[in-house]
């Protein structure tokens, strides 16, 4: 089914997640060609948060699919090579960013594909089913991260004084100093994306791993997993160094234990997780 261009601007309308030029470009390079590889143009929306948003909230939002779609191929599978390609042009004429802009946008950006791959890794290196789901709540668990980049110029400031905590945690400082977090921004934004409300619901507990863990507040085992993979692949991927330009990872240091053994890991089979994954060029040494 190809969607009318009012159908587009009617999905569009509200995004305001800035896609990363240099995909953008990619993409546009390959709308060059005699014909336009549908796979590789999938293989770059993937790459981004807001493009990836995107496509799920068109096919959420206008298709009456039984199920609420989380994988991004599937999604674009379904729209097709012309609606996808409609719109990508919508979002390319929106989306201009200064170079300052783009600079502070790199350590969310950096991240937020390396913890998504990596989360889709060590869900099938463990045996479990729901790789696509677990690079979707990878790729976007940090989505209001840019939106309040936006809102307040000195954000970047408070997420590296929030990862430095030792005792708070990280949204607790977001939520002294800004009145809000990037965990309950996110959440909206996926709600807005039409994401699955599980995933919706992982993103807003991300920071709130000690309740989940340790004080056992009632989470389905389906919930727990793939916080437990996004928690895991946020620490192998060094976002505490990356994003919240810390040297040590405080957060994961209080929640290894209950969460390594609700998965049935140990500290080393853990370490040799790591181990392999840098073998494989997964991860940097």
């Amino acid at each position: 089914m190809e969607l009318s261009k009012e159908q587009i601007q009617s999905v569009l309308h509200g995004i305001s997640l800035p896609p990363q030029p240099q995909v953008l470009v990619d993409i546009q390079l390959e709308q060059l060609m005699p014909n336009p590889d549908l796979g590789r143009i999938t293989a770059l929306i993937s790459k981004d948060p807001s493009l990836s948003g995107t496509m799920l909230k068109v096919v959420n939002s206008v298709f009456a699919l039984k199920n609420t779609i989380s994988s991004i191929q599937q999604a674009v599978q379904i729209l097709g090579l012309t609606t996808v390609l409609n719109i990508l042009s919508g979002i390319s004429i929106k989306s201009e960013m200064d170079d300052a802009t783009i600079i502070q946008m790199n350590r969310f950006w950096d991240t937020a594909c390396d913890i998504a791959n990596i989360s889709a890794a060590l869900s099938k290196h463990l045996g479990l089913n729901g790789a696509d789901e677990a690079y979707t709540i990878g790729l976007f668990h940090n989505c209001g991260v840019p939106l309040l980049l936006t809102r307040f110029p000195e954000y970047l400031e408070v997420v590296s004084q929030s990862y430095l905590a030792h005792d708070d945690r990280i949204i607790d400082i977001e939520n002294r100093l800004l009145n809000t977090n990037h965990a309950v921004v996110g959440y909206y934004v996926a709600r807005s994306w039409r994401l699955p409300n599980k995933l919706c619901e992982i993103i807003a507990e991300h920071h709130n791993v000690e309740s989940v863990f340790i004080a056992n507040e009632p989470y389905s085992h389906e919930k727990k997993t793939l916080l437990s993979i996004l928690k895991m692949a946020e620490h192998l991927c060094r976002n505490y160094s990356i994003l919240g330009e810390q040297d040590e990872d405080h957060e994961w240091e209080k929640i290894q234990v209950p969460l390594l053994s609700y998965m049935g890991l140990t500290e080393d089979t853990f370490a040799n997780i790591r181990d392999d994954f840098i073998e494989k060029n997964l991860l940097i040494a």
